[in-house]
C-alpha cells in the first residue's frame, strides 16, 4: 500500500502542530455561532469565513488543520431545510474548503512544507446540540449509531481529506462502533477522546481500554484526546502509550473551562496561558501531534509552533 501523507508525515519524528477551536476564530472574526450547526451552518451561509479561519491557524504555524464538519450532519441540515442530497454536498465541502486554504497558504508560502487537511468526525452527541458528547448518555441503540457514523464516515473518507479525525469521543459504544467501521475506510485516521479526569474517558470508561480495541488497527495511525482539561494530559498520554504502543499520540486540549449546552456559555479558570508549557510536558510525556481544542487560538498555536520550532 502506498505510503499517505499523514504516514509520511509522522515519519518525519519530530513533532507535528495542529490548529486550534475553529469556532473559536470564528467567534473571534465577529462570525454568529447560535444555529444547531455551529461553525458547520457557515458551509452553507458563508463558506469564506471558513476558509479565512483555516488561514489564520496555518498561518500561526498549523501543519494541520481540522475541517468544519465537526458536528454536520443530514439531520442537523434538515433543520435550516436543507435536503438530503444537498446537506452531503456541504458536508464534504468541509474539507474542500480546508484545501482550499493550505493550497493558499502554500502558493503564498512555497518553503513552508506540506499543509494537510483532517475530515472531522464528530460524535453522535455533537449532532444533538445538548452536550452529551461530554457524557456519552444518548439514549439510541448501537445499531442506530452504526447506521450513523457510517453515512457520514463514507462521505468523508471520499471527500480527498488526509486522515479522519474522529475527535471528541466520550463513550466505550461509539470507541467500538467506529473500530468497526473504520477497518473499511480508505483514508487513514485518528481517534482521540474526550476525558472527564486523567485515567478515564466522558462514560467511566479507563482510556487504556478503550485505546486498546485500536491496539492493531490498520487504518487507525493515531490515538489520543482533545477537548480536554490541559492539567490530564500528561497522564492520558502514559496511559495511550502503554495501551498502544505503536500508535502515534495526538493530543488537543481545551482551555480548561467548562461548556454548559443551556446556556451556551464557558465558565471556569482559564488554562491557556500556560499552553506551552503544558504542551512541552506533553511532548516529553509522548505526543507527537500537538494543537489546542476550544477556546484556544491562533495567537497560542503561534506560540506552541515556535515553542517547537516549526513556525
Amino acid at each position: 500500500m502506498q505510503a499517505s501523507a499523514f504516514s509520511t508525515l509522522l515519519a518525519r519524528k519530530s513533532p507535528i502542530v495542529l490548529d486550534g477551536g475553529l469556532a473559536t476564530e470564528l467567534e473571534a472574526q465577529g462570525h454568529d455561532l447560535s444555529s444547531v450547526l455551529w461553525s458547520s451552518a457557515l458551509l452553507r451561509s458563508n463558506p469564506h469565513a471558513i476558509v479565512d479561519a483555516h488561514r489564520a491557524y496555518l498561518d500561526a504555524g498549523a501543519e494541520i488543520t481540522i475541517s468544519a464538519s465537526y458536528n454536520a450532519s443530514r439531520a442537523g441540515f434538515h433543520q435550516l431545510g436543507v435536503d438530503g442530497d444537498e446537506a452531503d454536498r456541504l458536508i464534504a465541502s468541509s474539507v474542500t474548503l480546508a484545501r482550499q486554504a493550505c493550497d493558499q497558504f502554500a502558493t503564498d508560502n512555497p518553503d513552508a512544507g506540506v499543509r494537510l487537511v483532517a475530515a472531522s468526525v464528530g460524535p453522535y452527541g455533537a449532532v444533538l446540540n445538548d452536550g452529551s458528547e461530554y457524557t456519552g448518555n444518548y439514549g439510541i441503540s448501537r445499531d442506530v449509531l452504526r447506521q450513523f457514523h457510517d453515512h457520514r464516515l463514507r462521505l468523508l473518507d471520499r471527500a480527498g481529506a488526509d486522515v479522519l479525525a474522529c475527535e471528541t469521543i466520550p463513550s466505550r459504544i461509539e470507541a467500538i462502533v467506529l473500530a468497526e467501521l473504520l477497518a473499511d475506510v480508505e483514508t487513514p485516521a485518528w481517534v482521540c477522546f474526550s476525558c472527564r479526569n486523567a485515567e478515564d474517558i466522558c462514560d467511566g470508561t479507563p482510556i487504556a481500554d478503550v485505546c486498546a480495541l485500536f491496539r492493531e488497527h490498520p487504518r487507525v495511525l493515531a490515538l489520543g484526546v482533545n477537548c480536554t482539561a490541559p492539567q490530564h494530559v500528561a497522564s492520558l498520554i502514559e496511559k495511550i502509550r502503554h495501551a498502544a504502543p505503536h500508535k502515534a499520540v495526538v493530543v488537543y486540549p481545551n482551555s480548561g473551562e467548562c461548556y454548559d449546552a443551556g446556556t451556551s456559555n464557558w465558565s471556569g479558570t482559564t488554562q491557556a496561558d500556560d499552553f506551552v508549557a503544558f504542551a512541552s510536558v506533553w511532548l516529553a510525556a509522548g505526543a507527537t501531534l500537538i494543537g489546542g481544542c476550544c477556546r484556544i487560538g491562533p495567537t497560542r498555536i503561534r506560540a506552541l509552533a515556535r515553542s517547537l520550532q516549526i513556525a
